[in-house]
């Protein structure tokens, strides 16, 4: 982590505050206005903290870091030591090959550098009241809560490992509370329910600050029975060393900043939240799992990942939708062999990427395959998709006034939408009748049927020439939006484009005079009657 901050350092991604923060009222506050103050997402930073307290006046010399790992895309690119333009490659890559991780001795793993176990944990400031843990959401929260900590268990019968993000309440100094997220339905709850039936505890270990590559596998679910450290390495081009816990049986990654190590209880369960959720709501109290903690091992430079989450655009929500949208384009275009699907996007502000998904379609693509890779979107992840719409490839689908535009104007709602019932609630505010498939869906086919006019906008050329004048005038700087030039949905033909030429050239007179001589009797035809019918055009 230490040498992942240097790095945003050295490319001015990171702001360092060394003034005195409370972790408990003033850190996710802080950095939570990057993300509610109108700051583009292209400016947004990394944060490192370097001088800890917390309301009962106590210090911490342990340094906290917001926003490190993806705090804009640019920075998740950082992790991955490439530029964000490169991230889908450097998924699909590590996803069609994982490398191993190697298992290295204690002495050789830096988060061995300092143990504690046993005694030691009664001792202050060496258990879970040593760690600078912030509050995330003061006023609501009723504790802190681990946010970027990636549990690692094994299944007690088949030794598979699991590695997947749940959250942790800090409960007692060595005691956490621990969420396991049914609503996914695989992860760490089949391992505790193989667990409990066995009438065992699951030995656990949270990795708190891992590097960037396992925390970005983690993020993800990435399919059951898929070792998130393979596909870490595959991420990194090189395997990911390992070692085994110093008090359980859990391989964890060795250059990890810090572990929790501990027993996930599956006799009882007990009360846990208030917490406010990545859904944008708070999810209040319910009975979830206890670990009791039996050793935290850390670096002797060890920094605090703390991730901003909540109400989205978030930290957390840019770590899933990096990795998540190449998964549902490989998804379609390779499992699915829908080579017609361009692109995929999952809308991320306020709906958190799972409620609303754009598939971007090649222009021309028969309506058969569009309801195709909507219905092979909605399959996909049945907690995935209440809303998945399909729109052409000139719709920039992270626009969403683009995509009212199609939807307004290129589809008809009584033939172009389809209602999927029996979906997964899946992540979303609890309900009663959360465990039942009682949600649904709506498909929606927003791409052309036919032809249309042209987009009203200048031609491509001049408004190109018009941005040369605009940046001579010193103006301040563009960042063009789809559509900003005109061009022919297919409603058009040569004798158009020979009048909008004519025009330009300043002789409009002469096609006032061709119009005269096409004068027909107000006996014959209505007003607003079409002149041309649909084979005058040629449908470019």
């Amino acid at each position: 982590m230490n040498e992942h901050l240097e790095a945003l350092a050295e490319r001015d991604l990171l702001i360092r505050v060394d003034r005195e923060i409370n972790k408990d009222t003033e850190l996710h506050p802080l950095v939570r206005w990057q993300y509610r103050g109108g700051i583009p997402e292209e400016d947004r930073k990394a944060f490192l903290f370097t001088n800890i307290v917390d309301s009962n006046g106590e210090k911490f010399d342990m340094p906290v870091t917001v926003g490190a790992l993806a705090g804009n895309p640019s920075i998740y690119g950082v992790g991955l030591g490439v530029d964000v333009s490169e991230v889908n490659q450097k998924w699909d890559n590590a996803l069609s090959n994982p490398i191993d991780p190697v298992e290295v001795d204690s002495a050789d793993a830096p988060v061995h550098d300092i143990v504690y176990s046993g005694s030691d944990l009664d001792e202050p400031g060496k258990a879970l009241d040593g760690i600078p843990v912030p509050i995330s959401t003061p006023g609501f929260d009723n504790a802190p809560y681990t946010t970027m900590s990636a549990f690692i268990t094994h299944d007690p019968e088949t030794g598979v490992r699991n590695v997947g993000i749940y959250r942790a309440q800090l409960k007692g100094r060595k005691r956490t509370g621990m969420n396991p997220s049914v609503e996914w339905g695989k992860g760490v709850y089949e391992h505790w329910k193989v667990a409990k039936e066995r009438g065992e505890t699951l030995p656990a270990a949270i990795a708190v600050s891992a590097p960037p590559a396992v925390a970005y596998t983690s993020a993800q679910s990435l399919g059951f029975g898929v070792d998130e450290m393979a596909v870490s390495g595959g991420l990194v081009g090189e395997p990911i060393h390992e070692v085994e816990g110093k008090t359980q049986p859990v391989m964890v990654p060795a250059r990890a900043d810090l572990i929790i190590e501990g027993e996930i209880r599956t006799d009882v369960l007990e009360p846990e939240a208030p917490f406010g959720e990545s859904h944008g709501f708070i999810n209040n109290k319910e009975y979830n799992m206890v670990m009791d903690v039996t050793g935290i091992t850390k670096r002797e430079d060890a920094v605090y990942t703390s991730i901003i989450s909540q109400v989205t655009p978030s930290e957390s929500s840019v770590i899933k939708k990096t990795a998540l949208e190449p998964l549902f384009l490989k998804h379609l275009r390779e499992e699915c062999k829908l080579t017609c699907v361009k692109d995929v996007t999952l809308h991320e502000p306020l709906t958190n990427l799972r409620k609303l998904i754009i598939i971007q379609m090649e222009r021309g693509t028969k309506r058969s395959l569009v309801w195709r890779a909507l219905t092979a979107c909605a399959s996909f992840r049945s907690s995935h998709g209440k809303f998945v719409v399909a729109v052409d490839e000139d719709i920039d689908p992270d626009n969403l006034d683009a995509v009212f535009w199609a939807i307004g104007y290129r589809s008809k709602p009584h033939e172009d939408t389809q209602i999927i019932k029996g979906r997964s609630v899946g992540h979303a505010p609890r309900r009663d009748d959360r465990g039942e498939a009682s949600d649904s869906a709506i498909l929606w086919d927003a791409t052309l049927k036919h032809p249309m006019p042209p987009i009203s906008l200048p031609a491509k050329e001049y408004m190109e020439h018009a941005k040369e004048i605009w940046d001579e005038l010193g103006l301040p700087e563009l960042n063009p939006e789809m559509p900003w030039y005109g061009y022919s949905l297919g409603e058009w033909n040569d004798e158009l484009r020979e009048e909008a030429k004519l025009a330009v050239e300043g002789r409009y007179f002469e096609t006032g005079e061709k119009l005269k001589d096409q004068q027909v009797s107000s006996d014959d035809v209505e007003p607003n009657s079409n002149v041309f019918d649909h084979d005058d055009f040629d449908e470019e």
